[in-house]
């Protein structure tokens, strides 16, 4: 079964098609392959299954868990998006602790670390030659600082590569009259660099595009970067635009030429090397094909959508591609409720067990983990987030680190933990055993395909045990390209059977690993229903950012206690016990699980308003059909009010029942699609439901790729029984207004 003896039957087959024993190869590796008129589809799918990553790519792969941080004006205005009209010295960064972010990412046991060097607001944090609108203008080291400079310096400390995130976006060049974006200027011949007085740079490579002035813009910043913070591993491009000008277009040929040029070692994410997973919730498709259909050459393309799809990959979806291409995924999401620091007190933190809960399935289903840590306005990482990464980073090494078929028998290609061997399965279906000397109990199972040189191929396979003298199914897949990690309850056994039963053409197999990880108590959530009375139950994830859904981490079998406070303390085995639903008065309410051996688990937290058992809607500007305004109020975030599309401005009224000393709003939008998310408001209230006055506006930025929960608070308490919601923007130019759910604060 190795790579050196293939059985007859599958050596029959080769020899038909002409192909070498060696490689198990039907034609040339490469990493986009173009389908011809006429290809039938078998043909096709042979082609897939030819499509390997470029060297850049398979290193991107092998770092597996990398760390995103977002930091800038919006970390002192407590804003997703900033407007690109802040004033630089709004950044009042005393501080910088650049060796404690690496210090605890490496804890993690991440490998790379991409800083936000210019976000959708234009400032910038490096020393730039080509703008002023950033941490030049600062008091920050007397406007000598550089955020990304002192980066590099620690990361080269700790054993860390580095990549920038410079956004396309810029909404300081479209904002300043002066601002270059979207300035209808004319494409002609510009040099890159250009060259400023008395900054002259070491690296003398010049580069002749024919681009207008903001793609010369951003061709100089890219040219800082590539060539003065040393190796630059990934360059990574947002497609996020808040706001556009005057038609702006990007000359990504020319960007992807300097930096191809400049960073000859870098992937590119948005573009053709990588791509979003579609969400920024850490959520991840059951099945990840890397190799993807095209109706264009990528290498030709300017613009990549965003592949959101729950399939991508498929054979339905390959027999339409002109093109077959390599481009793997990245599962970005964050630490906390948000890309930016808010603050300790309502920003929401991950747990340790979600965190490691995404990293198995996003590493362990064929893409690369990178997880946002914001740092705080002291320039350090927060202690809570610190210290999610230092368990999440012990958990891997106790998990992965003893490898329980190191002693077993099998091919010695897939036990050797070399990338490089692999094994050929002859036949599909086909099979391999594995034999330990001993019996041993396992509930994680890690393969991997020699993606660098035979593609991904395996589209099903099963996990068998010997139990009772007999084979028992004990998992199952669909893919596995550069890694699958299977998850399922522990199995005790000393023989195991992994059973190919489809692919799409000879599968090299290159690792299969055995490992064990401890069962712990369920992450909880916290659930009010209209009257009042809260539920404490398992969840897979008590984090806010856009519910995954996935019960990797849930045990309902373990013998386990829920304990709970109401006063924001945090909750022990001396707290409340929690043994039914209660009713609970407005305020913090915080809950633990604790196993038969005291091991805790994560502590789940909520802040609850006002009951909504006496709520009723007085009044709405529209609603459709399916979705009433009583829907907003129902205490059931899953269903929705929807306005009617018009223009203008939506409203919804609501009478709380009595008059309540009102300290801020929470509004859930609904988050099945884009349309009806608030991004401005206009809060009015009322005692009698007759006269009003405005309490204030509200502005939620970031929403459609961020559909949470968000809470406003109010510039001063204020008594009202009746509360009205006028909209003024919706997101994305929207024409109607959603509610999920909407709740109110109380003064306590």
């Amino acid at each position: 079964m190795n790579k050196k003896f293939l059985l007859a039957p599958l050596l029959f087959t080769l020899i038909q098609h002409g192909i070498a024993q060696e490689t198990g190869t039907l034609m040339p590796v490469q990493r986009t392959i173009k389908v011809e008129e006429g290809d039938s589809n078998e043909t096709i799918i042979q082609k897939a299954a030819h499509v390997v990553p470029t060297a850049n790519q398979y290193s991107a792969l092998r770092n597996e868990f990398i760390a995103f941080i977002h930091f800038g004006p919006n970390t002192f205005t407590r804003m997703e998006w900033g407007s690109g009209k802040e004033d630089p010295k709004i950044v009042d960064l005393k501080e910088l602790h650049t060796d404690q972010w690496c210090e605890a990412m490496k804890a993690a046991g991440m490998k790379m670390v991409i800083l936000t060097v210019k976000h959708h607001d234009g400032f910038v944090l490096w020393q730039s030659r080509y703008t002023k609108h950033g941490i030049m203008s600062t008091l920050f080291q007397q406007g000598k600082g550089d955020v990304l400079k002192e980066l590099v310096t620690s990361c080269q400390k700790y054993g860390l590569k580095v990549g920038v995130y410079l956004s396309p976006a810029d909404l300081y060049q479209i904002e300043n009259p002066e601002g270059l974006y979207g300035n209808l200027s004319k494409y002609t011949k510009r040099t890159i660099p250009r060259q400023v007085t008395g900054r002259p740079f070491k690296n003398k490579t010049t580069f002749q595009f024919e681009v207008d002035d903001y793609n010369e813009y951003f061709l100089n910043q890219l040219f800082e970067l590539l060539t003065e913070y040393g190796p630059i591993h990934e360059v990574w491009f947002d497609g996020a635009h808040p706001k556009t000008k005057g038609g702006q277009k990007y000359n990504y040929q020319a960007w992807k030429k300097l930096i191809k040029t400049l960073a000859p070692q870098a992937v590119i994410f948005g573009k053709e090397d990588i791509r979003w997973c579609g969400n920024e919730a850490g959520k991840t498709r059951a099945t990840e094909w890397n190799v993807l259909p095209y109706a264009e050459d990528p290498a030709l393309m300017n613009n990549f959508g965003d592949l959101t799809a729950e399939s991508l990959g498929g054979r339905e979806a390959l027999y339409k591609a002109n093109f077959l291409h390599y481009q793997q995924a990245e599962t970005n999401t964050s630490i906390r409720e948000g890309w930016f620091y808010r603050d300790d007190n309502y920003q929401k933190v991950r747990s340790a067990d979600d965190v490691f809960d995404i990293y198995e399935r996003s590493v362990g289903g064929n893409s690369t983990f990178l997880l946002n840590i914001p740092p705080n306005r002291d320039g350090k990482f927060s202690p809570a987030d610190v210290a999610v990464l230092k368990e999440v980073g012990k958990r891997i090494n106790e998990t992965y680190q003893n490898d329980l078929f190191a002693k077993a028998s099998g091919p010695k290609e897939v036990l050797d933990h070399d990338a490089s061997s692999y094994t050929l399965l002859p036949v599909i279906p086909g099979e391999i055993i594995i034999s330990t000397p001993k019996t041993i109990t396992l509930n994680r199972l890690l393969l991997q395909e020699a993606v660098a040189t035979h593609s991904e191929r395996i589209e099903k396979l099963i996990l068998d045990a010997w139990i009772d003298n007999q084979w028992k199914d004990v998992a199952s897949a669909t893919n596995v390209g550069y890694k699958r990690i299977l998850r399922f309850p522990e199995v005790t056994s000393n023989k195991f059977r992994i059973r190919v039963l489809e692919g799409r053409f000879i599968p090299a197999i290159s690792s299969i690993e055995a490992y064990y990880y401890p069962a712990r108590p369920p992450q909880l959530e916290i659930v009010r229903d209209m009257k009042g009375l809260v539920s404490i139950m398992p969840k897979a994830s008590n984090f806010g950012w856009k519910p995954h859904g996935e019960d990797a981490t849930k045990n309902l079998s373990a013998d386990y206690r829920i304990f709970y406070t109401l006063n924001g303390t945090e909750p022990t085995e001396k707290s409340m016990h929690y043994q039914g639903p209660f009713l609970a008065s407005p305020g913090e309410i915080k809950a633990i699980a604790i196993d038969k051996n005291n091991l805790k688990g994560s502590i789940v937290s909520q802040t609850l308003g006002i009951s909504k058992q006496d709520w009723r809607v007085l009044e709405a500007s529209s609603e459709m059909a399916k979705h009433p305004a009583s829907l907003a109020i129902d205490a059931d975030p899953r269903t929705y009010w929807q306005s009617e599309e018009q223009a203008g401005t939506h409203t919804i009224t609501i009478d709380l029942g009595k008059s309540y000393s009102l300290t801020g709003l929470i509004y859930t939008p609904q988050n099945l699609y884009p349309e009806g998310m608030l991004e401005k408001g206009v809060i009015k209230i009322s005692s009698d439901g007759q006269n009003w006055k405005t309490l204030g506006t509200v502005t939620f930025g970031n929403l459609i790729n961020d559909p949470t929960a968000r809470t406003h608070y109010f510039d001063q308490a204020a008594s009202a029984r009746f509360v009205r919601i006028e909209s003024e923007m919706i997101a994305a130019k929207g024409k109607s207004f959603a509610i999920a759910e909407l709740d109110f604060l109380i003064k306590k």
